[in-house]
């Protein structure tokens, strides 16, 4: 895992977020209540967490700023805006290959970035855009990914499964289910070795929990004392199955056995906050843990997927209206008075407008030209691509 300077660069994404909504915000503020610009307010978290072989747990107040949660709605509302745009250019034919959404558990990966650094690795399945988001990428980029264009992390070649930043220690994106976890377990042996303080993150669905390879990387990463930590998003279906009919045990924190875990309310953000901080200061101390995020999605396992062969209309709606994580940050700021109805609207007015014109950017792009297809094959050395009959295409190596 490489390093990165201190404050990371995650750390001033989120601050120069906050500070431009909260001086587009001042304006709108005058003739109104008072509102607090940078006071820290405490809030209950309501879900206590579950443990299982530890001694503590994390604490069930957060400390935030109004800065702090402008940031984090703004980046979460920028999230359900491009996975709901996402889904609009899937059905329009405009995305090449599968398309996961994450619209509905935006509050774990927001949460786990506040939590957590860009020093931190961080691997997960294909239900990934969020994160290529939330590690600096922007909505455009993203886009193009998942509409074949060259403008995408992977040139347009890697699609929605497979978003990746190794400059931010984002590791994708991984299509193969459970996979990620052994990677996971070996960036954190590569945290451990460079002694840099850091943890390893490897993320995975209720869907992979009874995956073999989880179990035996986790054993080696206990035996080492690896600064790792499984992360189970339970968002309560593997595909079309729920965690009731394919899990014997779905008490997801406790899987581990030997390693102890936690269980927390996965659609707060402030409490996946304060359980990522409890996370990595363990893992770094004292070795790998289990975590499991209690969320939902709101659409299908993928788009191939109509969400509602195994689960009602009302269940999903009733989770929305109940527990919804980007609603639930939307009513702090304004029952706390920390921003106004007005203020709020206007972040949502710029983002849907970010989306709009990354939207109509990512169809207007070209797509990878046909002398990329060999080019990342092999390193240093660029194979002709006439050698599978698309064209001369450019000669020489790699640009």
């Amino acid at each position: 895992a490489s390093r990165l300077p201190h404050p990371t660069q995650r750390e001033s994404m989120l601050r120069s977020c906050a500070a431009r909504t909260a001086r587009r915000s001042c304006g709108a503020a005058v003739g109104q209540r008072r509102m607090m610009s940078s006071g820290t307010v405490t809030v209950q978290l309501d879900k206590p967490y579950e443990t299982f072989k530890l001694e503590s747990e994390p604490p069930m107040t957060a400390e935030v700023t109004r800065d702090e949660l402008l940031g984090y709605y703004s980046l979460m509302y920028r999230m359900r805006r491009m996975e709901i745009s996402a889904d609009t250019l899937y059905k329009a034919k405009h995305v090449k290959g599968f398309c996961h959404l994450y619209d509905g558990q935006e509050a774990i990966c927001v949460g786990m970035e506040a939590g957590a650094t860009w020093g931190d690795s961080v691997i997960t399945s294909y239900r990934d855009h969020a994160w290529q988001l939330s590690r600096g990428d922007t909505v455009k980029g993203v886009l193009c990914e998942l509409l074949g264009k060259q403008g995408g992390c992977a040139k347009g070649m890697g699609g929605s499964m497979h978003m990746y930043k190794a400059d931010a220690n984002f590791y994708g994106g991984n299509g193969i289910v459970g996979s990620q976890a052994p990677l996971g377990a070996g960036m954190a042996f590569a945290h451990k070795y460079n002694n840099d303080g850091c943890c390893a993150f490897a993320l995975y669905g209720d869907g992979a929990s009874n995956q073999g390879q989880l179990f035996e990387a986790l054993n080696m990463a206990a035996l080492m004392k690896l600064p790792l930590v499984y992360v189970c998003e339970n968002n309560q279906y593997g595909m079309g199955t729920s965690k009731k009919r394919s899990s014997a045990n779905d008490d997801y924190y406790t899987r581990g056995g030997y390693v102890p875990g936690i269980k927390c309310d996965g659609m707060n953000v402030l409490s996946v906050r304060e359980c990522t901080k409890f996370l990595k200061k363990h893992a770094v101390e004292v070795g790998p843990i289990v975590v499991e995020f209690d969320t939902y999605r709101y659409h299908g396992h993928s788009m191939s997927d109509p969400g509602i062969t195994y689960r009602t209309r009302d269940e999903v709606a009733s989770v929305r209206a109940a527990r919804d994580p980007v609603a639930l940050v939307k009513s702090w700021l304004i029952d706390k008075e920390l921003a106004t109805e007005a203020e709020v609207k206007g972040i949502e007015k710029r983002v849907r407008k970010v989306v709009d014109e990354a939207v109509a950017k990512a169809k207007a792009a070209t797509p990878p030209p046909p002398g990329e297809l060999t080019r990342d094959i092999y390193v240093g050395k660029y194979e002709h691509p006439r050698m599978v009959n698309v064209g001369p295409g450019p000669q020489g190596g790699p640009a």
